[in-house]
């Protein structure tokens, strides 16, 4: 009896070792997941995406790049958004759509301070898709006269504008819902854990490589127009974000003494003359973090930091202050 019961106990013991080595078999095959990184250009400015899954995922995060441009790229005289501008019977497409929604939101909050319609006034001050002309005041007068969300609107999957010469610029919008876009691509495909980087907008969640939060810089808002000498003034750890960031230490000019910002008042039609250099916002989605970040720098700290309360977003402002750079953070800022 003895016996027997020894032979059955190894049973169990051997049993027991079979099912610790398989379950550890299976840890180890789980944690060794793959992790990728897909680069490249699009939009006019770099990517860079990295995350966790079974196999590389480039064919899919370019398809969805080919997509989004036919959708709502300025540049491509093919996409819903030229179509728009070009005033030819156009359906637009559920990408357009949720960016409209988007943006129309954010204008109303912001009591026009974001409007897609800037176009006119971008492309007078040189920063949109023509050529810079001599700026006068009897010009400015003029394209304000097209600017102005309340004279687009939406209906049946068509734009309806009070004016055919109205243009849409979603420059400031677009390409945090890109990062929206592929994020969703990247859940799709299983993906668990990834950073979506496109010209500094940012969508994060779960964990790198070495299985630590993300690690995000914010620029230090250094007058930088190459990139070339980027500096940063904070880190964001996290495992979970949407985050965009709009400055004006990049694009920018000089006409003479003055300093010729690429962020355009829709209210005035001029350049922004404040103390807010950079404007980082977190919100429910990169997209509407990208339409609050540009909204807060037409805006200025003060009334910015208002709408991103009325948003339901948190910000993090930097301010130059004599020959100082100070930090403004709204109060539910966690980081």
């Amino acid at each position: 009896m003895h016996r027997q019961q020894l032979i059955r106990t190894g049973g169990a013991l051997v049993g027991l070792i079979a099912c610790a080595l398989l379950l550890l078999f299976t840890s180890n095959h789980r944690d060794k997941v793959n992790y990728y990184h897909n680069e490249g250009q699009v939009f006019g400015t770099y990517y860079n995406v990295r995350y966790s899954a079974a196999q590389d995922l480039s064919q899919a995060i370019d398809s969805a790049f080919r997509a989004f441009d036919g959708s709502l790229s300025m540049f491509n005289p093919s996409s819903v958004i030229s179509a728009v501008n070009s005033n030819r019977d156009t359906v637009v497409d559920a990408r357009f759509e949720q960016m409209f929604d988007e943006a129309t939101r954010v204008s109303r909050l912001s009591n026009g301070a974001f409007d897609i319609t800037v176009a006119p006034l971008v492309n007078l001050w040189g920063f949109g898709f023509k050529h810079r002309e001599d700026v006068t005041a009897e010009k400015i007068d003029s394209a304000r006269m097209l600017v102005g969300y309340r004279h687009i609107s939406l209906s049946d999957h068509r734009i309806h504008k009070d004016d055919p010469h109205i243009m849409l610029d979603a420059g400031a919008i677009a390409k945090g819902q890109a990062c929206d876009v592929i994020a969703e691509v990247l859940r799709d495909k299983g993906a668990e854990n990834y950073l979506v980087d496109i010209g500094g907008e940012v969508v994060a969640h779960g964990v790198n490589q070495e299985g630590q939060p993300w690690r995000i810089g914010i620029t230090r808002p250094d007058d930088d127009p190459e990139g070339t000498n980027d500096r940063l003034q904070d880190i964001v750890s996290t495992n979970d974000i949407c985050m965009a960031t709009s400055g004006n230490y990049r694009n920018f000019y000089y006409e003479g003494e003055q300093r010729r910002s690429h962020t355009i008042d829709p209210r005035t039609g001029y350049p922004v003359q404040h103390s807010l250099l950079s404007a980082t916002v977190v919100a429910s989605s990169c997209m509407r973090a990208d339409a609050l970040a540009t909204a807060s720098m037409v805006l200025g700290a003060d009334s910015a930091l208002v709408l991103v309360r009325k948003a339901g977003a948190c910000a993090y402002f930097i301010v130059s202050e004599a020959d100082t750079l100070r930090v403004v953070t709204s109060p539910n800022w966690p980081y």
